[in-house]
């Protein structure tokens, strides 16, 4: 097991405790700072700025980087995805998704998801572990070098979404931490405006990211209208029901700002949850609740074995979005991305072989 401190998690303040703990001076902490974020350099040799005995004593004690990049894919469409381990050899996958208008990080939280979401693969691998704020911190940097090159400038289109594997709001505190982290204007200043975190519903936590000073924008996986069709395909609503869960959604629609708006994203089920009746009823309940402030993220199912769903036809996709704008929804269709290297919504599972149902199954293009 890795004993060594993980530098890159540490708040400046951690860091300013740290030095001056091994006999440094303070301002050695702001140096550390800047070469990990600002720089994005992962291992202390490469801070020549920092006296060579320095460097030699801290490799001695601490690390810069505990991720080993394992494997690297590349999609037909651009998208990266990156399998990498912890220095205790669980898996850790992260998502680049370029765009012309700007460039996507989707970021991991735990290592497997604890939450059985029927229609996940990442669901498969049950909870191995929460991720520290320094391996969520590290995921970034990673992916930024690799795209970029070690110590270019990150572009100020770069965003991040808490979207990969794992359910953030039960890794909060190392989320939170990380999120500060990353918005350090003499670090890689990616501010919390740029974050989206992804929750399945863990209610009293939607309440908690509500009064966060600087917080992130907020999206909520919903993929059914009604509990009893909820209670199957995500088991998280047997804890929190729907109604429980548009409350907390309401509530937390009074912290946004102004021309914000927050998500519910609904996975679309070929013949599950897609249906002409299935529409109207979601349109419906979101009006129930006076949701003024929310679009519909729709995001046709991305197959993958062993999952035995597939999407629905994009006339149906089409179809579906129809009537929930007919009853004033706003409703946007996620166009997928990554398939074919298991790196879309909902396929993370530390894969390392081809999508063979990304051929078997109907291709719907967006």
């Amino acid at each position: 097991m890795n004993k060594k401190l993980h530098l890159t998690g540490l708040s400046k303040n951690e860091l300013a405790d740290f030095v001056q703990k091994i006999g440094e001076p303070k301002y050695r902490a702001q140096q550390i700072f800047g070469g990990l974020h600002a720089r994005r350099l992962l291992d202390f040799d490469e801070m020549t700025d920092l006296p060579k005995a320095f460097r030699e004593k801290l490799s001695e004690m601490a690390t810069a980087s505990t991720l080993k990049v394992e494997s690297r894919y590349v999609s037909e469409d651009g998208t990266r995805r990156f399998l990498m381990k912890t220095h205790d050899s669980f898996p850790v996958e992260t998502v680049f998704i370029p765009t012309e208008n700007r460039d996507t990080i989707c970021f991991s939280s735990q290592s497997g998801c604890p939450l059985k979401c029927d229609f996940c693969l990442t669901a498969k691998l049950g909870l191995l572990r929460n991720l520290t704020a320094g391996e969520i911190v590290e995921q970034i940097i990673v992916v930024l070098n690799d795209v970029y090159g070690e110590g270019a400038e990150t572009p100020h289109g770069t965003n991040l979404v808490a979207m990969g594997a794992g359910e953030p709001f039960l890794n909060f505190e190392n989320l939170t931490k990380a999120i500060e982290t990353l918005a350090d204007e003499e670090g890689l200043f990616i501010v919390p405006n740029r974050v989206t975190v992804s929750t399945a519903g863990i209610v009293p936590k939607i309440y908690e990211f509500a009064k966060l000073e600087k917080r992130p924008h907020l999206a909520i996986s919903l993929s059914a209208p009604d509990n009893e069709l909820r209670d199957k395909l995500m088991p998280i609503n047997k804890r929190w029901k729907i109604e429980e869960l548009l409350k907390a959604a309401k509530e937390f629609e009074k912290s946004l700002r102004r021309g914000e708006r927050f998500t519910f994203e609904y996975v679309l089920l070929g013949g599950v949850n897609d249906q002409d009746e299935h529409a109207r009823a979601l349109a419906n309940l979101l009006n129930k609740y006076e949701l003024q402030k929310v679009k519909i993220n729709l995001i046709p199912h991305n197959s993958a074995e062993p999952l035995e769903y597939s999407p629905p036809s994009f006339e149906q996709v089409e179809r579906f979005k129809a009537i929930l704008e007919s009853k004033g929804v706003s409703a946007f269709v996620r166009r997928p991305r990554g398939r074919d290297i298991y790196a879309a919504c909902g396929q993370l599972a530390a894969k390392d072989a081809p999508n063979l149902m990304q051929l078997k199954s109907e291709k719907v293009e967006m």
